[in-house]
């Protein structure tokens, strides 16, 4: 897994950058809020790698909070990379927590690739999104996270967030450990 490139901007186009990595040249997909932020020549980038039967494909982020609303968002059915890297290059992460908060189908359509429907569909989805702050943030990150967790084992969205409601535990594995027990009753 590739999880961070550091290197040498050969060629920088506005959604494309080619690192050399000693030598090893990489192409990296950037949005185009990233490619607008570099201006120096040595380049550090956060990545996600994905491996697809036709293609090995690395996304580069110099903000993190961009990486996890790209990685949050490729999850959902029906987005796949192009559209999340479209969403990045549209929004900052923060002002697409914003829309997702106050649930702005009309702002997220404005983005290439994503209709009234896809909009909706995202807005259902990514309810509760934030990304990462002050510690009144951790919390509801920590809330998020234990209600995905619990959704990839195959219980109800709308049954988690009632039982997760009822927990006390601040952390994710803590708050696991309280709703699975709850749900196992």
């Amino acid at each position: 897994m590739i999880v961070g490139i550091q290197g040498i901007l050969e060629k920088k186009e506005p959604t494309l950058l080619n690192i050399n990595v000693n030598g090893i040249i990489y192409e990296v997909h950037v949005s185009v809020n990233c490619s607008a932020k570099i201006s120096e020549n040595n380049v550090k980038l956060v990545t996600t790698y994905i491996i697809r039967e036709d293609a090995q494909t690395l996304y580069g982020f110099l903000d993190p909070n961009e990486k996890k609303l790209f990685d949050t968002v490729i999850k959902i059915n029906g987005v796949g990379p192009k559209v999340a890297l479209a969403i990045c290059s549209t929004f900052t992460p923060s002002s697409f927590a914003q829309i997702v908060s106050s649930n702005d189908v009309s702002m997220l359509k404005r983005v290439p690739g994503i209709g009234p429907k896809g909009a909706s569909r995202i807005l259902v989805e990514l309810s509760g999104f934030i990304i990462d702050g002050d510690d009144e943030d951790m919390g509801a990150t920590n809330t998020l996270e234990a209600a995905m967790a619990l959704e990839s084992l195959g219980f109800k969205k709308e049954v988690v967030s009632k039982v997760l409601k009822s927990c006390s535990a601040t952390n994710t594995g803590d708050l696991v450990k309280q709703a699975l027990k709850q749900l196992q009753k």
